[in-house]
């Protein structure tokens, strides 16, 4: 084995005076990757000195945990964690730390807030902390959730934005036009194969349109889940909703619950409003959230109702599925979402998904990247379950 893999081996496994078994020795830039890998999982956060790596964790045979006190070294460690490893690295040691060292206490100190680098799963953790939080920090965390959100626009709403508008724009030339919607210059170019030398004339097969103008197209209605579990989701769908309702052939309405229901599409322009209204916790009442959305529909087959939830029903049941089953009678597009995160397969209840098959409802979990091309499936009224399977891994589906 060469040195570069003996000396991963090292910083992986630990070990005081080389007692780990590879030999290795670790330059002093090593020695403080080393010491800081070392306060988090070998639990020894009170020997961390900010720019001092010694190497050494009394040999362990490989990294396991502790839980001494160490809250008057985490702002040190997470400030040296932001020069010693890139970004992407920070933000898994970032929330392994609020893992096992319970920092989500400390992370209501204002140092802590200023030390740490903003990503979902800190914004996530941050609201679920709500009201924990000092009246003094919230102008900071305010600024930490702003940071997140900005960057998740910046990558999201160009594809989402072009997914939509154009499903909506294809979806209005399916239409038969009035007379006074039909836009000649289209219908002509699009019938040209259609002309009839005989007549000296085409037959339009097809009116294209120009759409009815100062009409929303669709109805869109996002109902997520705040329970516990799904912090990430209520994170993504605040963006989507935002650039959704930024969309003017849209009518776009967002509504979180969890033993209530709390509609939230008057905040929609700033997404950081919309998490910060966002509490997440406890319970779950499925059937209730359905039945508020459900007085939101006033054009079932121009409505799509997204439905963000593990199916983990706190309420009743039998009336959820009857909620289910009246909205899909009625003509509305139900999709449900059993995640909207990169978090990896989620838990759900099966057989909840299961019922919800036989109503000709796909549930699955659906990656933020995906989320546009699936909108534009379900405005162009695609085949959702061919989608899913062209689309959708098999540890997302249900």
């Amino acid at each position: 084995m060469d040195a570069e893999n003996l000396t991963r081996w090292r910083l992986v496994l630990g070990g005081d005076n080389n007692n780990d078994g590879t030999g290795a020795s670790l330059t002093q830039e090593q020695a403080r990757v080393d010491l800081a890998l070392a306060a988090l999982y070998d639990g020894q956060m009170s020997r961390y000195r900010r720019g001092k790596g010694k190497g050494g964790r009394g040999g362990r045979g490989g990294r396991s945990g502790g839980s001494e006190s160490s809250s008057p070294y985490v702002a040190t460690w997470l400030g040296e964690i932001r020069e010693l490893f890139p970004q992407s690295m920070v933000q898994v040691l970032q929330q392994d730390a609020i893992n096992r060292l319970n920092l989500k206490q400390l992370l209501t100190e204002r140092e802590m807030l200023e030390s740490v680098v903003p990503d979902v799963h800190l914004v996530e953790t941050l609201m679920s902390l709500g009201q924990l939080v000092p009246e003094k920090n919230k102008d900071l965390v305010r600024h930490i959730i702003a940071q997140v959100v900005d960057e998740l626009l910046k990558k999201l709403r160009m594809p989402t934005e072009q997914a939509v508008t154009g499903a909506l724009n294809k979806s209005v030339r399916k239409r038969n036009p009035r007379a006074n919607e039909i836009n000649w210059d289209a219908t002509i170019r699009k019938n040209l194969r259609h002309y009839q030398p005989k007549l000296h004339t085409i037959i339009p097969e097809e009116l294209v349109g120009h759409g009815r103008k100062g009409r929303k197209l669709k109805d869109i209605v996002l109902a997520i889940d705040q329970s516990g579990s799904m912090g990430t989701s209520v994170i993504y769908s605040s963006i989507f909703g935002a650039v959704l309702a930024s969309l003017p052939a849209v009518s776009t309405r967002m509504v979180c619950f969890d033993t209530s229901v709390v509609d939230l599409t008057d905040k929609l322009s700033d997404p950081v409003d919309v998490l910060l209204g966002v509490q997440l916790g406890g319970g779950t009442d499925i059937n209730q959230a359905l039945t508020y959305c459900q007085g939101l529909v006033r054009r079932p087959d121009d409505t799509v109702m997204v439905v963000i939830t593990d199916l983990y029903e706190g309420g009743d049941t039998k009336r959820m599925y009857q909620r289910f089953a009246e909205l899909v009678a009625s003509g509305v597009q139900v999709v449900v979402l059993l995640a909207l995160s990169d978090d990896g397969a989620p838990y759900y209840d099966q057989e909840a998904a299961q019922f919800l098959a036989s109503l000709g409802i796909c549930a699955f979990a659906c990656t933020p990247d995906k989320f546009p091309e699936l909108m534009a499936a379900v405005i162009n009224k695609q085949d959702l379950s061919l989608w899913v399977s062209q689309n959708i891994t098999n540890d997302e589906k249900a």
